[in-house]
């Protein structure tokens, strides 16, 4: 399998090109190539020292060859940039191409973090991005409290739950599969893309528990 990240060159991407390429081909996308590429080189040599002998290979691209060619793809990126890039890049995938959101309508007020959504009544990052996709079936909510801190750590077991939201069984499988191959992660189906936003609104929960506490790099269980 080919997974793409939009983004790639953060620390999301990072994360999700480590954990990943034990098993498959990751292609960091960025708007700067050269920059994709760098980032890759610097990936593939923290895979070899961290992991050993891993099957998938990194590699970087451009974004939209990046959206051509993966089978998976990772939007790694912030809400207000959704409908610049999306409109760009969505048209470009393959119709099986299952396409991956984690991105949040986060902002940052004089009480705490807020979700947009909920406080200026715009729609989820969910809503915004299937407004660009050719199959709206393909898209699935996931991955928003994860730690990108920990995520990058490859010695770090996740011991977390990763809300997943979507309207295809197919595509929700095949994201959960990929969540488990990430050691000690478990995918948790909230329901219907429709509920995404119930998925988003849990990282401005996290982040402020965090601050408020000083926790360092919180994720959620359900126990």
């Amino acid at each position: 399998m080919k997974i793409g990240i939009i983004g790639g060159t953060g620390g999301m991407g990072k994360g999700f090109a480590l954990r990943w390429c034990v098993n498959h081909d990751v292609l960091i996308g960025s708007r700067d190539a050269a920059r994709a590429e760098e980032a890759a080189r610097e990936y593939s040599s923290s895979a070899d020292k961290e992991l050993g002998t891993v099957k998938g290979k990194i590699v970087g691209v451009d974004n939209t060859a990046a959206a051509k060619e993966s089978d998976v793809l990772v939007l790694s990126i912030p809400y207000e940039n959704i409908d610049a890039i999306c409109s760009q890049l969505l048209p470009n995938v393959k119709d099986s191409c299952i396409v991956i959101s984690p991105i949040v309508p986060l902002t940052k007020t004089d009480a705490g973090f807020e979700l947009i959504s909920f406080r200026e009544g715009k729609p989820s990052a969910f809503e915004l991005v299937q407004k660009y996709m050719r199959n709206k079936s393909n898209l699935v909510s996931a991955f928003h409290t994860i730690s990108e801190k920990k995520l990058i750590d490859t010695k770090l077991v996740l011991d977390s739950d990763i809300f997943v939201c979507g309207d295809s069984e197919n595509s929700i499988n095949a994201v959960n599969g990929l969540i488990k191959e990430i050691k000690n992660l478990r995918p948790i189906l909230l329901g219907p893309g429709s509920l995404s936003y119930l998925a988003e609104s849990a990282t401005p929960i996290l982040i402020n528990a965090m601050i408020k506490n000083k926790m360092k790099n919180p994720g959620i269980k359900i126990i």
